[in-house]
């Protein structure tokens, strides 16, 4: 004996096309395209752009939070050294470089 009656077993869903879906997708993409691929490419962009655009003497802030002068570029290994004070230089890979401070930035501080 069965609890569900083979009739209403038989029925189930009911019957949609494919054409419901194929569009729910797409907007699903769109989605995804406008809300998350976009705006991470363009960020991305724009720090290629900063990296590419330091200079020597450029006071820069880094991911770690530091604050300080960009005394060397290396452009064969990617890496800047950076003059925090008079007496420490650190050096540090130019991917870690958040952003470029106006000039007078650091003797404002």
């Amino acid at each position: 004996m069965s609890l569900i009656s083979p009739a209403y077993a038989a029925e189930g869903a009911p019957q949609g096309g494919g054409f419901e879906m194929l569009l729910m997708l797409g907007m699903f993409a769109v989605i995804f395209y406008f809300m998350i691929y976009r705006p991470q490419a363009k960020r991305a962009k724009e720090h290629k752009n900063l990296m590419s655009s330091m200079a020597k003497g450029d006071e820069v802030l880094t991911n770690g939070g530091l604050i300080g002068k960009i005394t060397k570029i290396s452009e064969e290994n990617d890496y800047v050294a950076i003059a925090l004070n008079d007496n420490n230089e650190v050096v540090i890979k130019k991917d870690f470089v958040t952003a470029v401070l106006p000039k007078g930035t650091l003797k404002s501080l």
